[in-house]
């Protein structure tokens, strides 16, 4: 395994090549899963993408398992693209749960296409398994005949669950109009399939809806959806995809006919540089969890500096509670807790020093402006308005390109940040705002500054959940 310091210790990473969305993420047979875009023969021109394998018994210690679905059908020529996992209890030939993996293979036809209306095959695949790590054979369930024919040849992401004897599954697509919808299809067994609905916006956003999931929290459901073709939105920081959430309409489900999705209602998950592709799962506590990609697809920025061997991570396992107002907090598992070592007690305002770049900073009792600035280049600040993320004018190396981010809030009173070699994720107001990005620093040691007013200001060196991780 390449290690560099800018490796992390309790963020999933490749171990070589390339990672992106999280994918078939479940708690089975008490094993946390966390399956993930993986390409380990980047940067190699076309290199093969298919599935890469977490495993963990506590969301703290992490093995990687390699290539566990390889594009190596002629349906998936060109990726094994992102897809969701479904645990079905007590259906294994043992009286044990089984373990459906649903995915998009994709191809793209040699020739003069568009890939957009034409020379794309987007098919819907399922895997089974008793065990998550003996799969068996791949059966294709859905093609592009299948779909509704005002859609282009962009469907992908299925995310399935069954609800009242019935499977369900939502699909990311792109519409004859350039416009981008979710499609929602119906079945008996989870194999054979039907489209039930068509969810749209009244108002364009975006011209393509990708990873979508659907979240039900206290009674509510959410639909979660990554918009591509954003940048000319206000809040959008001039960026093309973005990732969020909205609420379907009181007293409607996927399949109310005519359901609609508002858009002004519709919130980013997270408003920092690197963070795409999210999908939860409920664990086996009842708990609803979310895990993103930390990164983003054409960004202008950089993620493996200095010719690393290596690209992107996720974030931590996020908690996921429902606000009064209908917005999601977001909070770091208190799993998490468990690497916390030795304790620094930090003085508001002042400077102190960590050695390593690991460290889990808590900030509560916030009164008014504050800035937390790390290694005198990034400052996160607060000034009464907004939450802001910013490299500094003279830290343009540790950003590889990164400049500013920010987001309205009204009152933080708390703030927590998780510094991980060479990410750092931020959340503030008990999780109602979320920012997430990577950076590369070059000193051995951790600086943290704070200016500004807390009642308690409390940081812990961080271990390593990642040691000894990497099976191939």
């Amino acid at each position: 395994m390449a290690r560099t310091r800018w490796r992390m210790g309790f963020h999933l990473m490749p171990p070589v090549g390339w990672l992106n969305d999280p994918n078939g993420l479940c708690q089975f047979r008490g094993t946390y899963h966390v399956f993930h875009q993986y390409s380990p023969d980047w940067p190699a021109p076309n290199a093969p993408r298919g599935w890469g394998h977490y495993t963990s018994e506590d969301l703290v210690h992490w093995r990687h398992h390699g290539m566990a679905i390889a594009p190596d059908t002629p349906e998936e020529a060109t990726g094994s693209y992102s897809g969701c996992a479904v645990v079905m209890p007590g259906a294994a030939s043992d009286g044990g749960d089984r373990l459906r993996l649903y995915y998009t293979g994709n191809v793209k036809e040699p020739g003069d296409f568009d890939y957009i209306r034409t020379g794309r095959r987007a098919t819907q695949i399922l895997i089974e398994s008793d065990d998550a790590m003996s799969l068996e054979s791949k059966r294709v369930i859905l093609r592009n005949e299948d779909y509704p024919s005002d859609c282009t040849c962009h469907v992908r992401d299925p995310k399935v669950w069954r609800d009242d004897d019935r499977w369900w599954m939502i699909l990311g697509a792109r519409d004859t109009s350039d416009r981008g919808i979710i499609l929602l299809m119906s079945s008996e067994d989870g194999v054979a399939w039907t489209v039930a609905n068509e969810l749209r916006s009244s108002e364009p956003f975006g011209y393509m809806w990708e990873c979508p999931d659907r979240i039900v929290l206290d009674g509510r459901t959410y639909l979660s959806f990554c918009p591509q073709g954003m940048e000319g939105l206000p809040w959008a920081n001039g960026v093309r995809d973005q990732s969020g959430y909205a609420p379907l309409p009181e007293g409607s489900d996927l399949s109310t006919p005519g359901v609609s999705i508002d858009t002004g209602a519709f919130r980013r998950w997270d408003a920092g540089f690197d963070f795409y592709a999210p999908q939860t799962f409920v664990d086996e506590s009842g708990r609803t969890l979310l895990i993103g990609w930390m990164g983003m697809p054409e960004a202008p920025f950089e993620s493996a500096p200095d010719g690393l061997p290596w690209c992107h991570c996720l974030t931590v396992p996020r908690v996921l509670t429902r606000l009064g107002d209908g917005a999601i907090a977001q909070t770091p598992v208190p799993e998490l807790e468990r690497l916390r070592e030795a304790e620094e007690l930090l003085i508001a305002p002042g400077t102190m020093v960590f050695s390593g770049q690991r460290a889990d900073i808590e900030l509560t009792g916030i009164e008014g402006p504050l800035r937390l600035t790390l290694d005198g280049g990034l400052e996160i600040a607060f000034d009464g308005h907004e939450l802001s993320c910013t490299f500094t004018e003279g830290a343009c190396a540790l950003g590889a390109g990164r400049t500013r981010r920010a987001l309205p809030l009204e009152h933080m009173g708390d703030l927590r940040v998780l510094v991980d070699g060479s990410s750092v994720e931020i959340f503030a107001e008990g999780g109602r705002a979320v920012m997430s990005t990577r950076w590369f620093p070059v000193a051995d040691a951790l600086s943290v500054t704070i200016e500004g007013t807390c009642a308690s200001a409390r940081a812990w060196r961080m271990g390593d959940g990642m040691t000894g991780s990497a099976d191939a």
